[in-house]
């Protein structure tokens, strides 16, 4: 993957990674029960019939396994590495950065996925792609509501509104200027709803035909993983140039502005990232302890 795709300030994109901005408990909580999390997930959109759903389980199974003893330390040593740097002004170059960094520290994540996917994939058949074309179908339509509401001023607030919720959630409570601050660079920004939108459902088109081609034409798992990998790397670098352009726009603009909001943060705020960043490494050590912990009662009882 290419280095300069940045798609959001780094912080905030391993924040959705671990599926909250809240108490560490909430970070256990959620990955130890993150196989059961994924199968529900998946299974809205794919609608598994009985005999894929013990191979879709069992490779969710086996994701969170590995994930959990080969990606979590990573984690760990890059949230350190964050924390240790936010007590003072950013520069555009460190927060972009960040984001090159965390987007090879992620692959390793995707890559495994469609490697244990390729299987679940090519086992798929006509009712799963009908029910995950109209599933796609219900998630542009709830996009819509949440990101092109027809009222622009309806759009600027619930763009300013989501944005808050993200920053307080890392930093604590913000003042007046820094929401003036957050609206400016909204009203400024280059973000785009609807050529996202566009773009979405273009790539859901290109992912149904991927699904159907590698089955209709009987391919290998190989290249069957070879299709999910691509499929990956697309959404995240588009292969369209005019939105890889905007891609890059947007993402280079998103850097400078998380480097202001951080500029503009008070030491108590900074303390309180700081703060944040340290519960999500306790926790991380924690999932990672207690793998650990299961692997060394496992070996005594094998020995």
């Amino acid at each position: 993957m290419s280095r300069h795709i940045k798609r959001v300030p780094a912080i905030l994109t391993l924040a959705g990674l671990l599926l909250l901005l809240n108490g560490c408990s909430i970070v256990r909580l959620g990955y130890d029960n993150g196989s059961h999390l994924a199968w529900w997930w998946l299974d809205g959109y794919v609608d598994f019939d009985r005999g894929q759903t013990p191979l879709a389980k069992q490779a969710i199974r086996d994701w969170f396994d590995w994930h959990r003893s080969t990606q979590l330390p990573v984690y760990v040593t890059w949230l350190s590495d964050v924390r240790n740097q936010i007590d003072g002004p950013l520069t555009e170059a460190q927060v972009c950065r960040w984001s090159e960094e965390l987007q090879d520290i992620l692959m390793p994540a995707f890559d495994r996925a469609a490697h244990l996917g390729a299987p679940v994939a090519l086992s798929l058949g006509e009712a799963q792609w009908k029910y995950l074309e109209k599933r796609y179908v219900k998630s542009n339509d709830k996009l819509r509501r949440k990101y092109l509401q027809p009222d622009p001023d309806d759009r600027l607030a619930a763009a300013v509104k989501r944005t808050i919720r993200r920053i307080e959630n890392l930093y604590g409570s913000i003042d007046g200027e820094q929401r003036m601050l957050i609206v400016s660079g909204i009203e400024a920004s280059p973000f785009d709803p609807q050529a996202w939108l566009v773009e979405r459902q273009r790539r859901q088109h290109v992912t149904l035909s991927a699904l159907r081609r590698i089955v209709i034409e009987s391919v290998s798992v190989e290249n069957a993983v070879a299709e999910l990998r691509q499929l990956i790397e697309h959404t995240h670098r588009s292969d369209d140039t005019s939105y890889r352009a905007y891609q890059q726009k947007l993402s280079e603009y998103t850097c400078g502005f998380m480097v202001r909001m951080h500029n503009s943060t008070t030491p108590m705020q900074r303390q309180h990232a700081y703060d944040k960043l340290k519960k999500w490494e306790q926790d991380l050590r924690v999932l990672i302890d207690d793998r650990q912990n299961i692997e060394n009662r496992l070996q005594i009882v094998a020995e």
